[in-house]
């Protein structure tokens, strides 16, 4: 009788431990939702996909009342979408990024440094995006994170 009782309040008392930790790392930024978004390609049609993706999820979410942050991660020939240079994307990006300003950009620092090789020179990102270590690490922090993942 008294493993039938206690049981299942062990149980959930276990899931409560794996669980609690990945909603402590959501809440710490205060938003409802979070969502990374995945760029690899140099695609066009991928890039603006990405855009529409994030600016829809935006706006379900506070047409419910609800807050949501979103990072559209670039690296590989998806990069391109963030150099002023070279953007497919570049008569658009700039506006969309000033006008969200739950949606930021993050560039692959390891991307980076192959392209400026290639160049013989520094290559540069739109100043609205933020360069990190890996593009491939930082979407896995963020999954850590207990952030949703898309890839348009």
């Amino acid at each position: 009788m008294f493993k039938r009782l206690f049981a299942p309040l062990g149980l959930a008392l276990a899931l409560a431990v794996y669980v609690l930790p990945i909603g402590q790392a959501i809440a710490k930024d205060g938003s409802d939702h979070h969502l990374v978004i995945h760029v690899d390609d140099n695609d066009p049609k991928r890039m603006n996909m990405a855009m529409n993706n994030a600016a829809n999820v935006t706006s379900y979410y506070q047409g419910k009342g609800e807050s949501v942050q979103i990072e559209i991660v670039a690296y590989g020939p998806g990069l391109m979408m963030l150099r002023p240079d070279k953007s497919p994307v570049k008569g658009r990006i700039k506006d969309f990024a000033a006008s969200f300003d739950n949606i930021s950009f993050a560039a692959c620092g390891n991307t980076m440094k192959k392209m400026s090789k290639k160049a013989g020179k520094p290559i540069s990102i739109y100043e609205f995006a933020k360069k990190v270590d890996s593009g491939v690490i930082q979407i896995m922090r963020r999954q850590d994170q207990g952030w949703h993942y898309l890839r348009p």
